[in-house]
């Protein structure tokens, strides 16, 4: 059981140690009585007050634990094991005393049983491409009225608990059986164990190595080891947001590790959607942090572009749009002609959300500056693009967008967009030229072929 695996003073002989002059020192001189022995057996049965018994007596009864699935099991029962979780809550939350190993020993395994336990299969086993579909964000525990008292509980003795008792009780067991709990379907549960696992990250600091490589491990097999969606992504990215955000100044080279081989690579699985803002939080962090790391950042989004998938196409302009405001600006020159390219594909997309989103870009000041920082190649590709979508585009709402932003363009370096046109033009003459030739020579083996 997680925390409790050899580390459980159960588990150990307990020491008592005793001055030296004490009489409890060195055996007893004269011959123990029976009126002494009860005496003594008195004294130790006084020694656990009625308080203590009571805390007793009701971790041992919440220790058993309910499927909520079985139906041999009783709803009375189970409706006075919340009670007494609920009067074991209210005792805690007055006492006055922190706890001590007697009640914290049986005390964590109560926890650990309950909290620790299989969990269901996901209801989809194929990442879903549909951010909004409810059974995607949350699919309630049956045991949850249980659960949610048990959280409570926790929390109230972490908080009260020094540091040396805790170590006794969290291991290295204990928080990956925590961490395993992210995969739960109930929204509910993954909010208290981000709180709970945020609280552990802070308090106890000597695990927090242990804790950003398992949660490392958790990401990197996500991408690129399973095609099975796990729930709990968006909320352990939510918990390394507040660990960037703590990040001093320069960055170590283990974090920028982190961010270019586990946060980056994020953008790939096809169920990114339901944790991209939390995704995008982090990332912008790091940028924020070390400006110069926009580079890193912005080439492995374009690496990971979506094809097909629009949805992605939408958030990701979003992301770049917000990258290039925080980006180094001696970085724009080197990613104008990448970005500018990227965006210009988007916005000749025939998927009209795509389409606009990648127009509403250039209402960004710092996105013309970059642009402005390579003018010579940037706009050939972007008036290219804005004739291509005036010529054809299905859309009257991306069209009008289109006379807006060639209108800017032309405002900004009317002689460059016309050398840019007259060049397109000659180049759009050549390709029919070339396309004429092409059927010429077709026709002829036809004939021969006749």
């Amino acid at each position: 059981m997680g925390g409790l695996n050899g580390n459980s003073p159960r588990n150990s002989p307990r020491i008592t140690f005793y001055p030296k002059n004490s009489p409890r020192a060195s055996p007893r001189k004269t011959n123990t009585t029976l009126k002494q022995l009860l005496l003594d057996s008195r004294n130790m049965t006084s020694s656990l007050d009625s308080e203590t018994e009571e805390l007793l007596s009701l971790i041992s009864y919440c220790s058993f634990t309910y499927t909520f699935t079985d139906p041999q099991e009783s709803p009375s029962q189970q409706d006075l094991k919340r009670l007494k979780l609920i009067q074991l809550l209210s005792i805690i939350k007055t006492l006055i005393k922190p706890l001590d190993d007697q009640v914290l020993s049986p005390l964590f395994i109560m926890l650990s049983s309950n909290l620790f336990r299989p969990l269901p299969p996901p209801i989809h086993s194929v990442v879903s491409v549909l951010p909004d579909d409810d059974d995607l964000v949350s699919n309630p525990t049956p045991s949850w009225p249980h659960l949610q008292i048990v959280y409570d509980i926790f929390l109230r003795i972490f908080n009260r608990t020094s540091v040396e008792s805790l170590r006794i009780y969290i291991d290295h067991t204990f928080l990956l059986s925590l961490l395993a709990l992210f995969q739960s379907e109930d929204q509910r549960e993954r909010d208290n164990l981000k709180n709970v696992f945020h609280r552990i990250y802070s308090k106890l600091t000597f695990y927090r190595p242990f804790m950003r490589k398992t949660m490392h491990d958790v990401f990197l097999h996500y991408v690129f080891e399973t095609d099975q969606r796990h729930p709990g992504i968006g909320e352990l990215l939510e918990i390394w947001g507040t660990i960037i955000n703590g990040f001093s100044v320069p960055l170590k080279e283990e974090h920028k590790f982190f961010l270019n081989r586990v946060l980056v690579p994020l953008h790939k699985p096809k169920g990114m959607q339901v944790y991209h803002r939390q995704l995008a939080y982090c990332v912008s962090q790091f940028v924020q942090k070390e400006p110069e790391l926009g580079d890193v950042v912005i080439r492995g989004i374009l690496k990971y572009w979506p094809i097909t998938n629009c949805q992605k196409e939408v958030l990701f302009i979003g992301e770049l749009e917000e990258l290039v405001e925080t980006v180094d600006p001696q970085l724009y020159k080197e990613l104008a002609l990448p970005l500018c390219t990227k965006i210009t594909k988007c916005l000749n997309s025939w998927n009209s959300q795509v389409a606009e989103r990648a127009l509403y870009v250039w209402n960004n000041e710092q996105f013309w500056k970059m642009a402005s920082q390579a003018m010579e190649e940037v706009f050939p590709v972007l008036v290219e693009g804005m004739e291509k979508n005036l010529q054809g585009h299905w859309s009257k709402s991306v069209r009008q967008l289109t006379e807006n932003v060639k209108g800017m363009l032309e405002a900004l370096a009317p002689f460059l967009y016309s050398k840019c046109l007259l060049q397109l033009e000659i180049q759009e003459a050549g390709e029919r030229i070339e396309e004429m030739r092409r059927k010429e020579i077709w026709e002829k083996i036809e004939n021969a072929a006749m």
